[in-house]
C-alpha cells in the first residue's frame, strides 16, 4: 500500500497542478516581487523592521511563483513551492526557507525582536536570491520547461 506523499495530496486537493505556462501571470509576479522589495527597503527605512521582514519574504516568494507559472506549475503552498524550487530546478532554497522562518517568527510571535542589521541583511539576501531567479528565468527555453514539466509530472504521481 503507498502512502499518499505530500504533493499527491496537494494535487488531490486542487493546490498543486500542471497549468499552462503563462508569461503574464510572470510578469505580474515579477512585478509584484519587485514592488515588494522596494516596500521592503521603504519599510526598513522607516524603523518599521518587522513588516520589512515580510515583504522581503514576500518578494523572493513572488518571483519563484514567476518561475512556476513561468513552466506551468500552479502551486498554492509556501512549503511546496520552496521544496520545488530544489526538486525541480535543482536550485539551493536555503535562502527563501531562511527568509520564511524569519517571516514565521516576526509575524505570529511577539518574542521575536527584529534588528536593523539583520533585517537589512535579509534585504541583501532577498535582492540576491532574485536576482538568481530572474536570471534563470531569463534563460529557460522550452526545451527546459518541457524538461521541468517533466519533472513535475512524475512527482504527482
Amino acid at each position: 500500500m503507498r502512502k499518499t506523499g505530500f504533493f499527491t495530496k496537494l494535487h488531490e486537493e486542487g493546490k498543486l497542478q500542471l497549468a499552462e505556462p503563462s508569461e503574464e501571470i510572470k510578469a505580474a509576479y515579477l512585478k509584484k516581487s519587485e514592488s515588494y522589495l522596494v516596500s521592503a527597503k521603504l519599510l526598513l527605512d522607516n524603523g518599521r523592521l518587522e513588516e520589512s521582514v515580510s515583504m522581503a519574504y514576500y518578494s523572493m516568494y513572488y518571483i519563484l511563483l514567476a518561475l512556476l507559472f513561468r513552466v506551468g506549475i500552479k502551486c498554492e503552498n509556501h512549503s511546496a513551492a520552496i521544496i520545488l524550487l530544489k526538486k525541480i530546478f535543482n536550485i539551493d532554497n536555503s535562502e527563501i526557507s531562511s527568509a520564511k522562518r524569519e517571516r514565521i517568527d516576526k509575524q505570529y510571535y511577539v518574542d521575536f525582536s527584529s534588528v536593523e542589521e539583520e533585517v537589512e541583511e535579509l534585504i541583501t539576501t532577498a535582492e540576491r536570491f532574485n536576482s538568481k531567479i530572474l536570471d534563470f528565468i531569463e534563460k529557460l527555453n522550452s526545451e527546459k520547461i518541457s524538461e521541468f514539466r517533466k519533472k513535475m509530472e512524475k512527482l504527482l504521481r
